[in-house]
């Protein structure tokens, strides 16, 4: 069965939860979780979504109190006869009033305000108090970048242009076919001009001029999407952070955008280079903690873009390990407003709860994906044969630092139960063994460790679209349903793993197009991405 989509704004959309499905399998739907999910978690959720009007709701308070205070003045200035001519009366009073109050703190014995005037000082000042420890992250908005129809191009045309580049041999076209065919991707993917234009009998470019101007296209045109859709005017941008692996110009990507958009000349600005596809979420944790730094009443705000540049970056040699990268990469890109702003809360779509990142260490995970030469001396980006092991257990670290953070406390204690019971079960395997028992060490049996199921605290997913064997190894380890990852495979199909920006075409299509499992208030959101070095990161944001 064909899967049914239509062309809505550069994504075609999914019309039912059987559009990604195979032929004969059961349709799951989203409210078959509903009664896992942890009450306590759905209250914390409603929560956050009411703390967007704690402004409102503090400014009511004050003039809750200022109303209090001014009454319990007129009643001891002209009980029961105001007029007019006492307002200086008791304009002096409220003055004496106060004056009053703030030399009574050295003196607790002093009885100066009514009952209902402290109750309602004591709840403003508790409502401070917790407005001071919940520093928010808040996204505005964001926007992808949508390819023109000039820009992209099929299988058949992608293979094709390799052929022109006059360098694969037969067996790397066939290889590059193989992949292409497997890969997830659609017939429809955007690739850089300098690149294309050599189907048009002209020579390929892939000069600086051509790599900026590919970057000046993404880049300025979802910032300024991004901007009008946060309607945030860019000199009120605090913090901008951009990162791009493989193509850093001088100037800086950074200095391109700020001068387009005559930002301010205070602007703190950080170029990301090298982190691969992995490096959204960094660059997100980045502008989460420089915002932090700008407590008070105004906070700030950080503009975060996110991309990878192709044309630079294509591979001509022959080594299976290099030429991956030529099948599965894309252009594209993102661009988020973030504000730390209590103010902003009301008009925020998302609200940031977590950012966790895991780096891998040893030569494994440094060396899996790697830029280098290969043997002919050519440029390009080696995928190592252990990627899909040094993944999965830098997956498992994050998920593993990941889960305390956001799963109900029911999963949380099967994980504690699987582990303990696993402990004593391998503890009597060894000594049994040492008593040369082997016969009934056998016998018993040494527990997996409980694989703790997320949906019990994750409504939807992002999982970078790194490829379709990614996608499915973490459905699988998972056990994720069909309209859990039918973002990262919709955003494969219409964009092809655009890297870093994956994450953001999987929660545009959560948010704009997907039926199977619609997005709601109180919603949350995982995103998961992998990268270069080896890095797993992870992000939670909860729908507004």
């Amino acid at each position: 069965m064909t899967p049914r989509a239509e062309s809505t704004g550069g994504m075609r959309r999914v019309d039912s939860d059987l559009s990604v499905q195979s032929v004969g399998e059961e349709a799951r739907s989203y409210k078959d979780y509903r009664y896992r999910r942890s009450h306590l978690i759905g209250m914390i959720n409603w929560t956050h979504v009411l703390g967007t009007h704690v402004p409102e709701l503090m400014i009511l308070g004050i003039l809750i109190l200022i109303s209090q205070i001014i009454r319990q003045v007129v009643d001891q200035v002209a009980p029961g006869n105001f007029s007019f001519g006492t307002i200086s009366l008791v304009s002096i009073a409220a003055r004496d009033l106060i004056l009053g109050f703030i030399n009574s703190l050295m003196d607790v014995d002093v009885e100066m305000f009514s009952p209902a005037v402290k109750i309602t000082a004591l709840v403003l000042f508790v409502a401070i108090w917790l407005i001071r420890m919940d520093n928010p992250i808040y996204l505005l908005s964001f926007a992808t970048f949508k390819a023109p129809d000039s820009w992209k191009r099929s299988h058949a045309q992608i293979v094709e242009m390799m052929k022109k580049r006059n360098c694969f041999t037969p067996e790397s076209l066939d290889f590059m076919a193989r992949i292409l065919e497997r890969s997830g991707t659609g017939q429809a993917t955007a690739w850089p001009p300098g690149i294309i234009q050599c189907l048009e009998d002209k020579e390929a470019d892939f000069s600086m001029d051509a790599s900026r101007k590919e970057a000046e296209t993404i880049l300025f045109d979802i910032v300024d999407k991004a901007l009008k859709k946060a309607k945030v005017h860019p000199k009120e941008i605090d913090v901008l952070v951009i990162n791009c692996s493989l193509f850093s110009p001088t100037p800086s990507l950074c200095a391109m955008v700020s001068s387009k958009f005559g930002m301010r000349s205070d602007l703190c600005t950080y170029n990301l280079g090298g982190m691969g596809c992995s490096a959204s979420l960094i660059s997100i944790d980045l502008a989460k903690q420089l915002l932090q730094g700008k407590r008070g009443f105004r906070g700030g705000k950080a503009l975060v873009v996110s991309t990878e540049i192709i044309t630079p970056n294509l591979y001509h040699g022959n080594e299976k390990g290099f030429l991956i990268q030529n099948t599965l990469f894309r252009c594209g890109g993102a661009a988020m407003v973030l504000s730390n702003s209590w103010f902003d809360g009301r008009r925020a779509w998302y609200k940031l709860l977590h950012t966790i990142r895991v780096q891998g260490s040893g030569a494994a995970s440094y060396e899996c994906v790697f830029e280098t030469e290969d043997e002919s001396g050519e440029r390009g980006v080696r995928l190592s044969k252990d990627i899909v092991k040094v993944a999965g257990k830098c997956m498992e670290k994050n998920l593993t630092m990941l889960g305390p953070l956001i799963l109900p406390i029911t999963e949380q204690l099967k994980v504690v139960v699987s582990l303990a019971a696993r402990f004593v079960t391998k503890f009597l395997v060894k000594i049994l063994r040492s008593s040369k028992n082997d016969s009934m060490a056998a016998k018993i049996h040494v527990n997996k460790p409980y694989v703790p199921d997320f949906k019990t605290c994750i409504d939807h997913f992002c999982i970078h679209a790194g490829g379709r064997a990614v996608i499915d190894g973490i459905e699988k380890n998972m056990k994720l349903e069909l309209f859990h990852t039918e973002p990262s495979r919709m955003a494969l199909m219409n964009y092809g793993n655009t890297s870093s920006s994956s994450i953001w075409y999987e929660l545009e299509y959560i948010q704009e197009h997907q039926k199977s499992n619609p997005l709601k208030k109180g919603d949350r959101i995982l995103q998961v991405a992998f990268g270069s070095g080896f890095k797993c990161t992870s992000g939670v944001w909860l729908k507004l």
